[in-house]
């Protein structure tokens, strides 16, 4: 492998990924508490971001946030496929590729856990 002395910093790794996808989750998560989005159900996923998003940053029960926030990407992926018809990718609206990478990370964050840069690795749970 042409860069394995880098596999020694995953650690690095997962908190970048951490905290990007918490940030993310806790920027949408706003308009969603202030009740821009709609009801009831909408201020249900923004509690649910808020806390995940929360989670993901300080690395507090990472791999339950990651399940949470993946099955919001899940319902965001099939809105937009499936009831909106939103394309992949467009110069004039958001696409779902952006919430396809949010999956991911959520994914990965699930199988890998938050490394031993978070409150998890710090405290042994």
């Amino acid at each position: 492998m042409v860069l394995s002395f880098l596999l020694g910093y995953s650690s690095w790794g997962l908190l970048i990924l951490r905290l990007t996808i918490g940030a993310v989750f806790l920027y949408h998560c706003q308009p969603k508490l202030k009740g821009a989005m709609g009801g009831g159900f909408m201020m249900f996923i923004g509690w649910a971001e808020l806390l995940g998003g929360l989670a993901m940053v300080l690395g507090f029960l990472t791999q339950l946030a990651a399940v949470g926030l993946g099955i919001i990407m899940v319902g965001a992926l099939y809105k937009k496929t499936q009831e909106w018809h939103i394309p992949f990718a467009a110069q004039d609206k958001t696409g779902w590729e952006f919430d396809l990478v949010l999956f991911g990370g959520c994914a990965a964050l699930l199988l890998l856990g938050g490394g031993s840069i978070s409150l998890e690795g710090m405290f042994g749970f």
